[in-house]
């Protein structure tokens, strides 16, 4: 089964085949895609890589993870998949609760609620709003 790998702090202006050099060094079968910027064309800083096997991938990280390349520290770990029922669950934690080093602590956020809507002016326009309701109310001739 073929595993992908993230390839992060990459500089933005390499050649991909300097590291592809790097990869073949540790094991053959790896294929290496920088993402690139769409307007500028530049490295986008990342790219993946997509690795034979988990063997394989285990000594691409122990090889590359922290290694310089160009002046940064490489980072390489497990690229996790996206699921495709659910683009926002990008960590996987599939509803359990995982306080630990790096995960994002769960928010419940309200998106409806039954209580009666208060008439409150937008904050942008409250200044404007009441200047209008003082020339309003100053106005001599009836409306």
């Amino acid at each position: 089964m073929s595993v992908r790998l993230y390839i992060g702090n990459l500089p933005q202006t390499f050649e991909s085949k300097e590291l592809e050099a790097q990869l073949s060094a540790v094991g053959e079968g790896i294929k290496f895609k920088a993402v690139m910027d769409r307007e500028t064309g530049a490295c986008r800083g990342f790219g993946f890589a997509n690795v034979n096997n988990d063997k394989l991938a285990d000594a691409v990280i122990a090889q590359l993870n922290g290694r310089e390349f160009k002046g940064n520290n490489l980072r390489v770990e497990r690229s996790e998949r996206r699921d495709s029922g659910n683009g926002n669950n990008r960590k996987g934690n599939h509803g359990s609760n995982n306080n630990g080093p790096g995960s994002r602590k769960e928010v419940k956020k309200v998106v409806h609620s039954d209580a009666p809507i208060e008439e409150a002016p937008d904050p942008r326009w409250a200044g404007e709003l009441s200047k209008l309701k003082d020339l309003l109310a100053n106005q001599k001739t009836p409306v």
